[in-house]
């Protein structure tokens, strides 16, 4: 048994010490177009149509609250925020632009600043906040889900059925109608002829992104690598940071709504498919593609991990079966991370030296 480990380990020395063929152009250019096509417009769509969904719910729920009204615009926010926690990782392009990442989702928030800033308008009504067009001009910490979560699942969200407070349903609506805004011009960048779907597919020296077929993949990886990034150190490290240190459930995203887990499941979820999608192992040497496989393995096994976990408390994060999956979910992250940086950067010829991972 052991000469067999021995032996899996120098052949698994031999493939990484050969070096890696230089990349094809074509096939480079396919495995951008795989990402663009297959994953990141469709994605965009289907945020567009889950805050679409949002907005139309929410619309109905203001005019005649109701309890069955109120449960209703609840399930549109949870579909909008797994659309969104499956593309919210890529973070290159026009969510960049306009602080549109931020006014989407304005997190981790660690001075409470949109708490602040909207209790103070329940407080004391604005009544220009309640125009979704006029939304984008306010702070970015009060126009996204985080506080839309407030106002329909924080403190006396009753009082929105009761009709005893109309400007929260108001205020609530033009936050949906700001997230859709926010949503139809990223699809409408992604589909637009000579926008940056072209960029990303079509390198040259006069391209504003991608010079060569190395400066794609590169950047491709960035995305993968800093995406795994934040799921580990922006969302799950943000209320675990490991057994010796406190837990903090109430900094979990969406904490209030209960949706941390569907957030953090669709995060993963939509890492995998991206990966997926690129079909990577067209631009590595055959012997070399199981390795874009077994990233793809590792996020698919943190994705069904999130996805059956309950909501993260301060009796869970005490609890050593809960924790025991929280250590598996970040162990399969953080191989998948190391997998994508080093051995997939290094199997299509990225060159030593290379990372994208803060090295942790």
């Amino acid at each position: 048994m052991k000469s067999f480990v021995w032996l899996a380990a120098l052949l698994s020395l031999s493939l990484f010490a050969q070096p890696a063929s230089a990349l094809d152009d074509a096939k480079a250019r396919q495995v951008m177009a795989n990402a663009v096509d297959g994953y990141v417009r469709p994605a965009y769509k289907d945020f567009r149509e889950k805050a679409a969904a949002l907005v139309s719910e929410t619309g109905k729920f203001c005019a005649a609250p109701s309890d069955d009204g109120l449960k209703s615009a609840q399930a549109r926010f949870a579909e909008t925020v797994a659309s969104w926690g499956r593309i919210e990782f890529l973070r290159e392009g026009p969510v960049m632009q306009q602080n549109r990442l931020e006014r989407i989702l304005f997190y981790p928030d660690r001075k409470s600043t949109g708490l602040k800033q909207v209790q103070a308008l329940l407080a004391k009504p604005d009544e220009t906040v309640t125009d979704a067009a006029k939304l984008k001009d306010r702070s970015v910490a009060i126009q996204g889900l985080g506080a839309f979560e407030f106002l329909f699942f924080g403190t006396d969200p009753e009082v929105i059925v009761s009709e005893r407070d109309p400007f929260r349903c108001r205020y609530g609506l033009a936050i949906a109608g700001n997230v859709e805004i926010i949503a139809g011009e990223l699809q409408a960048a992604w589909d637009a002829p000579d926008g940056v779907a072209k960029d990303w597919k079509n390198p040259s020296a006069d391209n504003p992104i991608y010079r060569d077929s190395k400066e794609q993949v590169s950047a491709l990886i960035g995305v993968a690598v800093h995406g795994v990034e934040m799921v580990r150190d922006q969302r799950i490290k943000h209320f675990y940071k490991g057994r010796d240190s406190k837990a903090s459930p109430k900094l979990a995203v969406y904490w209030r709504s209960g949706l941390t887990m569907t957030a953090l499941a669709a995060n993963a979820d939509g890492l995998t498919k991206f990966w997926n999608a690129t079909k990577i192992t067209l631009i590595m040497d055959k012997d070399m593609g199981s390795l874009a496989d077994s990233a793809g393995f590792d996020l698919h096994a943190a994705a069904n991990a999130l996805g059956r976990m309950e909501q993260p408390t301060a009796a869970r994060l005490k609890d050593d079966e809960y924790l025991g999956k929280l250590d598996f979910i970040e162990f399969n992250l953080k191989d998948a991370m190391t997998r994508i940086d080093n051995d997939v950067g290094g199997a299509v010829g990225l060159g030593a030296g290379f990372s994208f991972a803060d090295g942790d």
